[in-house]
């Protein structure tokens, strides 16, 4: 109720802040269907998960637009999974240009990477695992960030003052693991806790048709390991542990006419390993496809990490084939496919669709289709889904 409270007052604020604010940002409601029973007994047993959403952004500029301030608060309410209802503050920054640096500071997201399927090199925010699974959804990050344009480049360095732990679906939520996660109980290499300060620079630059970003990171490993423990009642759970860790990464990205190549690398080094992983492809597009204003994108990337078997990764040796159909009309009408193959156990693949079309001028529907091997080791075998949204933007 706390959720649902919080959101009806975004929606009842807005016409007021528009007046004195820059205001956009949609409210959404989401239909999950699993299209068989879940797996595990404590998990829901009802095939149809609602969901209500919201993202507003709030945005003011003055001193010319060289200062500016970015309010962007996100809440979800679900129907069974109270992990998955939550509130967070995506942005809380303020922003101050110059010619030739700025600095950023407050809460934020920075996104790095050029792959499809695996974005390796992305460590700044938190995977929001309760929402989705993707890796596409980020928790807010408290940062101080310069940047500086130069000739040679544009260098960003972070202060990451606060850690963000991964949020998991709950003990009765579905697309979990075998064994829940106890959230409330997560142990840290460093004293500090997740008050740990980590910090990173990274340089990147553009040449002609090809673009390259190099990092370090030093901090707290935004993928935590896992140590079996049992709670109060005597039952097993999964205690994130999150440890201190230094990561060389690099992406590159060629645009060559119709192909688009591509490649990124880590290099980590922890208490427990000291590895190396890649994910690279290319993307070749077929524009204008027989004569029509559709553009179709054909999409191969592979996947290694060095640890395989030992690794948490799902990608430790995959390779992943996806078309993209772009079909350039006025409702920005979009389908994205994938197939995701385990080249070590041929019988681990996924296969997804992501849609999406506007209808009119301020709503948006979309889908997305996840379909997992039909394995009784695969914790996902039972969690093939459909998930249909529609946002009502403003």
């Amino acid at each position: 109720m706390y959720f649902l409270r919080l959101l009806l007052l975004f929606a009842f604020l807005i016409p007021s802040l528009t007046q004195a604010l820059d205001v956009r940002g949609y409210i959404g409601v989401s239909a999950l269907h699993f299209i068989n029973d879940p797996l595990f007994d404590k998990q829901h047993q009802h095939n149809q998960q609602w969901s209500l959403l919201s993202e507003v952004e709030f945005y003011q500029a003055w001193n010319n637009d060289q200062d500016s301030v970015l309010f962007t608060p996100y809440a979800r309410i679900d129907q069974y999974d109270n992990e998955r209802s939550h509130f967070d503050i995506r942005e809380l920054s303020w922003l101050h240009v110059e010619d030739n640096w700025e600095v950023r500071s407050g809460i934020s997201k920075v996104f790095w990477g050029v792959n499809e399927f695996n974005h390796l090199v992305d460590i700044i925010n938190q995977d929001d695992f309760a929402d989705d699974i993707n890796g596409e959804e980020k928790l807010g990050q408290p940062m101080i960030n310069l940047t500086l344009l130069k000739d040679w480049g544009t260098l960003d360095l972070f202060v990451l003052p606060g850690f963000r732990e991964r949020t998991f679906p709950g003990e009765n939520g579905r697309l979990r693991f075998p064994i829940s996660v106890d959230t409330d109980h997560a142990r840290y290499e460093s004293s500090a806790k997740d008050k740990h300060v980590d910090f990173s620079v990274r340089w990147n630059h553009t040449f002609d048709d090809y673009d390259i970003a190099i990092y370090y990171f030093k901090g707290t490993n935004r993928d935590p390991y896992f140590i079996p423990d049992k709670d109060s009642n005597g039952e097993l759970k999964l205690i994130p542990y999150y440890n201190q860790i230094d990561q060389v990464g690099m992406d590159f990205q060629a645009t060559l006419e119709e192909w688009l190549w591509k490649l990124e690398v880590i290099q980590r080094n922890d208490e427990f390993d000291n590895y190396a992983a890649l994910s690279g492809g290319f993307e070749y597009t077929f524009y204008t496809l027989f004569d029509s204003s559709v553009d179709l994108g054909l999409i191969t990337e592979y996947s290694w990490d060095e640890r395989n078997d030992t690794t948490l990764s799902q990608f430790q040796n995959d390779i992943m084939f996806g078309a993209r159909f772009a079909f350039n009309d006025v409702q920005s009408s979009e389908i994205l496919t994938g197939w995701i193959q385990d080249l070590d156990y041929t019988h681990l693949h996924s296969f997804k669709i992501e849609a999406s079309r506007r209808l009119g001028d301020s709503w948006k529907i979309s889908l997305d289709l996840w379909l997992f091997s039909n394995q009784k080791y695969n914790p996902l075998s039972k969690d093939d889904h459909i998930n249909l949204t529609l946002k009502k933007y403003f």
